[in-house]
């Protein structure tokens, strides 16, 4: 296995991050099988990590798929007996959360079908609509008296600040607390279920396959990756990856087909475009698990099996299986100019940048490898780091981070906190400018002190703030440029000791 290469700007990037029950019906069309063939691709908006509670656990009452950051497109194939000639049919096991302009619907069979209209009714019924379509019409309130209930009847004149009733002998009463309302009948145009609608016109009287698709908001997906840590025998690591897969959108979805495209997807918006991450459904026959390939410019991965997906559910999948003894490194990496870059500008104030303490950063690294038992391209996601306490056996928690998506052969950086027992400090020694000749000097001293019982290695790195021109003199450790504005330190600190680094900065302009 090839130890996972070092990727410094990796590193600088990590430390200056702040790191839907089944009917349809028709009035002249009917379904002529309700078997589910459904397939959903569903895009998120979600950044990963970011996952609040309340997506998953709503309070009993209200409803929070129009808050979840993402949508879905929804397809769902069915069979229709048509009529000859113009007809309507209607579809009642869709979204609650539908986007009504775009819906489409086409004959797989007969591409001389046509939809002269579509319509999407929503107007569900509820009980504060209810008394709104019967103003004005008579009801029955039931109003608890102790242990007998009173039976109310009048016409309905207001439903807002509690019921208003003119009764038959032409009295008004005024009911602010009661128990139940009778209503003679359904009024026309509520509905109990989200409906989709067409006028269509069939060139013949045979049964048809067809195809609904539309857009639905309520749907998003995320991936987490869990790890169990061991450092008994230097670093190694087993990684699990899952799936969760939110549906909230007014529909249930059974035995749909499941697949994943994990990549960046640029969507237009009126206001802002959004980074959505795909996954896409759709249904597979054999066994439990995914399979894994390119896709455009994106990534793919099919389950091997139907999923359900109920609505106001939280469904895990694991992404792939466990990935034992993964070699990795732990890196220490001491940075306190991360928040100083060179801004384009001469910075002559003696002041800035003088003083530079900060803590000691620790990274998790692997290679995302074929021979690690990865090698796969990996989505952006939470990832969760634990390790194993042989005294108990218990796991414990030491740290989290998020990913971005991982081609496979890359390195996984993983910011787990910061070192206990390693500190750092760092100070200007000397500070020298002439502007007449155009030359700044300014000299550091960075100490590094281990109390640890073992040797440590830390990285240094050092931003260069003060002009774009620059080299280093006097350095009492060998250092490296990374960047336009940066260098490196590699060092060794022994147990119970210190580490020393000495350098200049000389600037030019």
């Amino acid at each position: 296995m090839n130890k996972p290469t070092k990727n410094p700007n990796s590193i600088a990037n990590k430390v200056s991050s702040s790191l839907a029950a089944c009917a349809i019906f028709s009035a002249t069309a009917t379904a002529a099988t309700t078997a589910s063939d459904d397939s959903i691709t569903i895009y998120s908006s979600l950044q990963p990590g970011a996952v609040s509670a309340d997506m998953y656990r709503p309070v009993a009452g209200r409803h929070f798929g129009g808050q979840i950051p993402g949508y879905a497109i929804v397809r769902h194939d069915r069979s229709y007996a048509m009529n000859k000639g113009l007809h309507p049919l209607r579809v009642t096991d869709v979204a609650a959360l539908i986007d009504p302009t775009t819906v489409t619907f086409s004959s797989l069979d007969e591409p001389r079908t046509r939809v002269v209209e579509q319509s999407f009714q929503f107007d569900l019924v509820s009980q504060a609509k209810l008394l709104q379509r019967f103003l004005g019409q008579r009801l029955t309130v039931e109003q608890p008296r102790g242990d007998q209930v009173d039976l109310i009847e009048g016409i309905l004149l207001g439903a807002g600040d509690g019921l208003t009733l003119q009764l038959e002998d032409g009295s008004v009463q005024a009911i602010r607390s009661y128990g139940n309302i009778r209503f003679p009948q359904l009024p026309g145009g509520l509905i109990t279920k989200p409906t989709l609608e067409w006028l269509l016109d069939s060139p013949t009287t045979e049964t048809q396959q067809t195809r609904v698709a539309y857009e639905t908001k309520g749907m998003t997906w995320w991936a987490d990756y869990n790890i169990v840590y061991d450092e008994t025998e230097d670093c190694s690591m087993d990684l699990s990856a899952w799936v969760s897969i939110i549906n909230q959108s007014g529909a249930g979805f059974d035995n749909a087909r499941l697949k994943l495209i994990a990549g960046d997807v640029n969507r237009a918006a009126a206001r802002r475009t959004d980074r959505d991450m795909v996954y896409k459904m759709a249904v597979a026959e054999d066994s439990a698990g995914f399979t894994e390939k390119s896709f455009f410019e994106y990534h793919l991965y099919t389950l091997q099996r139907p999923a359900d997906l109920p609505d106001n559910s939280t469904k895990q999948i694991q992404l792939m299986p466990t990935a034992r003894g993964i070699e990795c490194e732990k890196e220490l990496v001491f940075a306190p100019t991360m928040n100083m870059p060179y801004y384009g500008y001469h910075q002559f104030d003696q002041e800035y940048g003088r003083y530079g303490n900060g803590d000691i950063n620790v990274f998790l690294r692997f290679g995302n490898e074929k021979s690690q038992q990865l090698g796969v391209p990996l989505p952006a996601g939470r990832i969760r780091v634990n390790q194993l306490d042989p005294a108990d056996g218990s796991l414990e928690f030491i740290g989290e981070d998020v990913i971005d998506h991982t081609p496979r052969n890359e390195d996984v950086l993983i910011k787990m906190g910061n070192a206990f027992d390693v500190i750092g400090e760092r100070k200007q020694t000397d500070f020298r400018v002439d502007t007449r000749s155009r030359n700044l000097w300014e000299t550091f001293e960075i100490r590094l002190r281990n109390h640890k019982d073992e040797a440590v290695n830390i990285t240094v790195l050092e931003n260069l703030y003060r002009a774009a021109n620059w080299k280093i003199e006097n350095a009492n450790h060998r250092n490296e440029k990374e960047s336009s504005n940066q260098i490196r330190f590699d060092v060794r600190v022994p147990s119970e000791g210190e580490t020393i680094i000495h350098y200049t900065a000389h600037y030019t302009w």
